[in-house]
């Protein structure tokens, strides 16, 4: 089985197309990783784009919880918690609807993998360095954990009570052999809104058969995103970061 991982959309419509035409026909069933919406300035068409795939699963994010009113976004800066109000008022009723009902993260996928937004043990918590990844792989259940939320691209390996962990080079595609008797903690990085100094749009295909997850970088209208940012009076510098990949 091929899984097409989606994480951290943004409600960036044009990055998300270009990800699709790009993946086309390299997958059997669709994994999304949270944050479908906030920062970008079309948070309707992706989820309409979403609901259309048929995902095996689909989980929620913080930017979802604050969108759709479980959370209220407190802890969010000023900027990221404006675009949040601000979707909220944009989604159709169906469309709200669906993102306030999306699961919370980990979930099972098969034997191989489980799914996570933040972190396995708790599904807001950023995993940047090996103190977070030591943590979840205590609370993971099953070899392969994909997760999102920091928007970096990087994998973490831990076998034989050894933790490895490295981020994910940007300037070619990726393989990433998943080695029996090791276990993984892989993010595959942002769609949306990419913060590693590339601003391509980021994403992945498990291959559980092959065991091994491969990343793909994807050039797509940056402009476009930026000009219906900036029309939908949303704060000028979610559009002017999309440029940097910050």
């Amino acid at each position: 089985m091929r899984y097409l991982i989606l994480s951290d959309i943004h409600a960036n419509i044009d990055a998300f197309e270009a990800v699709l035409d790009h993946a086309k026909g390299s997958w059997d069933r669709v994994l999304v990783l949270g944050d479908l919406v906030g920062y970008g300035a079309e948070p309707n068409a992706v989820v309409d784009r979403i609901k259309a795939l048929d995902a095996e699963s689909v989980i929620r994010g913080n930017h979802d919880k604050a969108a759709s009113g479980i959370d209220d976004g407190s802890a969010f800066n000023y900027v990221a918690r404006t675009a949040a109000l601000w979707t909220g008022t944009q989604l159709t009723p169906e469309n709200l609807a669906y993102v306030r009902e999306l699961p919370v993260g980990p979930v099972e996928i098969d034997s191989l993998t489980e799914i996570c937004h933040g972190a396995p043990f708790d599904e807001d918590h950023y995993i940047f360095d090996g103190s977070d990844a030591g943590r979840a792989f205590r609370a993971a259940r099953h070899p392969l954990c994909l997760f999102g939320h920091t928007h970096l691209p990087a994998v973490f390996k831990l076998i034989d009570g050894a933790l490895e962990g490295h981020a994910i080079d940007s300037i070619r595609d990726a393989v990433i052999p998943l080695q029996r008797g090791a276990r993984y903690l892989i993010n595959v990085g942002s769609i949306g809104q990419p913060r590693d100094a590339d601003p391509r749009a980021a994403y992945g295909v498990l291959d559980d058969e092959a065991r091994e997850v491969r990343t793909f970088r994807v050039p797509y209208p940056i402009e476009r995103a930026q000009q219906r940012i900036l029309d939908a009076g949303l704060p000028p510098s979610l559009a002017q970061r999309l440029a940097f990949g910050r």
